[in-house]
Order: structure tokens, then C-alpha cells, then sequence
């Protein structure tokens, strides 16, 4: 297997113009899984949504460029008022809200993501867990960072503290979606990797 492609490459046309329209195709897809990942919600009172996980299962499949990119269409789409943030919402506010931080933190984890798996760490279950670990780091701190510089600068109060807030309620869900993406991503090699030696075989 040629180390530097990502899953989405694999399939990627050889032809110039064919592959600048497969590229912004998975560009716009990847923005339009994102905005129905948001949608997703299971729990209560703190709901998991399916937001961060398509976030970087985006960016693993598509790697970092395409994958900043996606993010970048999708958080363009919520800027002009498209309802593609979690519970159907978008507009300034939510850039100026709580959320603003995990919204820009979605866009450097991407970044993160994807250039590790351009290096290949998408293919085994450890250098997986590894990856998503990073890009959820990534979107804490930022999440973190905006939510610290709420309180002290507009007197936000936060119950219970920062990490209460912005981080506890969030990891068993995170956990949970590290787990599906450690299953789906090294899989999805395995199944390329079992058809490509299919063909060989038959070409003997």
C-alpha cells in the first residue's frame, strides 16, 4: 500500500479535471456529513452528538487539505445562517456563544487529523486511537481557551468550573466514537487491502 494516501485517494481519478471535480465533491459531501453528524444526538441532559466524529472521520478520509477545507465550507455554511450546527442551529451567534472555540478548534483538528493520516496512522488500530486522541485534545483546548475567555472577560459564570463544563460531560461520548472510528478506518484498509491482493491472485 502507498503510504501518503488517505482512503478517499484510492479511488481518485487520474485525470486532471476529474479529479479536481472528485476532490470538490468530497469537499462539499464531507461539509454536508458534518452538518447531519451534528444533527445526531443521543443522551441527556448532555447530549453525544455525531458532530466531532464526522469532523474527523472527514479528515482522516480526505486528508488535511481537503479535510480543512470541508471544515471551512461547513463553518461557512453556519456563518450565513444554515441550520448545520447541533440542535438545527447557525448565524454569528454561535461563533460568538459558548461553542465558538469547538467550532474553530474543528478546522485545526482536521488539519491534525488528516496530515496523520497522510502518514499512514489511519491504517492500524493503535496509530487510529493515537490520531483522534490529538484531534480531540485539539478541539478541547480550543473549546477550553473560548469558554475560559467568556468568564473572565464577559463575567460568564461557569457552574462547577471549566472543565465541568467545557470538558467532563463530553469524554465518555468522545471515548465512545475513538472506538468506532479505531474499527471503521483500519477496516476499511483491511477490505482494500484484501481486494487488491484478490486481483493480484487472479492476475497469476
Amino acid at each position: 500500500m502507498i503510504a501518503g494516501l488517505t482512503l478517499a485517494d484510492v479511488v481518485r481519478p487520474s485525470e486532471r479535471w476529474l479529479a479536481r471535480l472528485y476532490d470538490a465533491a468530497l469537499i462539499l459531501g464531507g461539509s454536508v456529513a458534518i452538518a447531519v453528524g451534528a444533527q445526531m444526538a443521543i443522551g441527556y441532559p448532555v447530549p453525544v452528538t455525531g458532530q466531532t466524529f464526522a469532523v474527523l472521520i472527514v479528515a482522516a478520509l480526505l486528508g488535511s487539505r481537503r479535510g480543512v477545507l470541508c471544515v471551512l465550507a461547513y463553518l461557512a455554511e453556519g456563518l450565513l445562517g444554515l441550520p448545520v450546527f447541533a440542535q438545527g442551529k447557525g448565524g454569528l451567534a454561535c461563533f460568538m456563544g459558548p461553542t465558538g472555540g469547538y467550532l474553530v478548534g474543528f478546522a485545526l483538528a482536521a488539519f491534525v487529523v488528516g496530515a496523520l493520516s497522510e502518514r499512514t496512522w489511519d491504517r492500524r488500530v493503535p496509530t487510529t486511537v493515537a490520531a483522534m486522541v490529538l484531534g480531540n485534545l485539539v478541539i478541547y483546548a480550543c473549546g477550553l481557551a473560548w469558554l475560559l475567555c467568556l468568564s473572565r472577560f464577559f463575567d460568564i459564570p461557569l457552574k462547577g468550573g471549566l472543565l465541568a463544563v467545557g470538558l467532563y460531560p463530553f469524554l465518555i461520548g468522545d471515548t465512545l466514537k475513538i472506538i468506532l472510528a479505531a474499527i471503521l478506518l483500519p477496516g476499511g484498509w483491511g477490505i482494500i487491502r484484501f481486494f487488491r491482493l484478490d486481483a493480484a491472485a487472479e492476475m497469476r
